[in-house]
């Protein structure tokens, strides 16, 4: 046989080594491997697009419920990943009415939401296939995710833990006792500033409408108003120069005088959605996750 016949016989034979190798491997996929799962999470007749980030391992690992903000354009999706790596699910969804989900968008339902969320990580079949923790269920909400992260945490204290990242007060601006003869021009100050944040990914909503329900919610959505029920679990209060960090920083200061002496407060000098600060934002993120009570 020449040298040259000798040769393409060599190469044939090392191309289907690594063909077989690799339908061998197909045919039998790493066994608890890290994964990305979809689903869509029923909530209140509408369902929610959603994805977990499976971490590597036999499990149960314990689980975050990642909440993005108003309108969500910041969806911190790095964290996702490297909470993943650190060992935890990570559970990332989208709101009725807001980028593809069915159903309105309201605050009203954003809390609603998160529950449902909850809800759907606490299914015996979900949290199985999941390989999820069901018992250790931690809230990381960014803005007005962090809004909806304190209304969920302070209605159920079986949340293991609740973080804020440059958490929204929604209510925290609208003076106590508001006269009625006062409420237009609230409304008209709080609408605005919603409609410059964007309103093109959400539906069945308005930036007055959803004006208005903050305003008619103020009493039971200020933050203040919910320290006492957040001082029974550990609380991350990370902040920025965005001008959230005086109102955030109040809960935290009520939260530890309620009791709770597990508050972590962490400012950085950086915009809203901390454009230049990812990696110590993931650093604080994953520094506090670790110091958790997990058993």
């Amino acid at each position: 046989m020449s040298m040259s016949l000798l040769r393409s016989a060599a190469i044939a034979t090392m191309f289907c080594g690594v063909t077989l190798s690799a339908l061998s491997q197909a045919a039998t996929p790493q066994k608890n491997r890290a994964s990305m799962e979809t689903m869509q999470i029923p909530s209140h007749g509408s369902l929610m697009n959603g994805l977990m980030y499976v971490a590597e391992g036999a499990g149960p690992h314990p689980v975050v419920i990642l909440l993005h903000g108003f309108p969500g354009n910041e969806q911190n999706l790095d964290l996702a990943q490297d909470m993943r790596r650190a060992g935890w699910d990570v559970l990332f969804f989208h709101y009725r009415g807001a980028w593809g989900s069915s159903g309105d968008y309201s605050f009203t339902h954003v809390v609603e939401d998160v529950a449902s969320a909850v809800a759907y990580v606490r299914d015996p079949a979900n949290a199985q296939k999941l390989r999820a923790d069901s018992k250790h269920i931690v809230l990381l909400g960014h803005s007005a995710g962090g809004f909806a992260a304190v209304q969920v945490g302070a209605a159920d204290p079986t949340i293991t833990a609740i973080g804020l990242i440059s958490a929204a007060d929604m209510a925290g601006r609208i003076p106590e006792n508001l006269p009625k003869q006062a409420e237009p021009v609230a409304r008209a100050r709080i609408s605005k500033g919603l409609a410059a944040e964007g309103m093109a990914p959400l539906s069945g909503t308005s930036p007055d409408a959803l004006a208005q329900e903050t305003l008619d919610h103020a009493t039971q959505w200020r933050f203040l108003a919910n320290a006492k029920a957040l001082s029974t679990r550990p609380l991350l209060n990370v902040t920025s120069d965005d001008g959230l960090a005086g109102m955030d920083d109040a809960l935290a200061e009520a939260v530890r005088k309620d009791g709770d002496a597990a508050v972590t407060s962490v400012h950085f000098a950086t915009d809203h959605a901390y454009s230049d600060k990812r990696q110590e934002l993931s650093a604080a993120v994953l520094q506090w996750l670790k110091g958790l009570p997990l058993k």
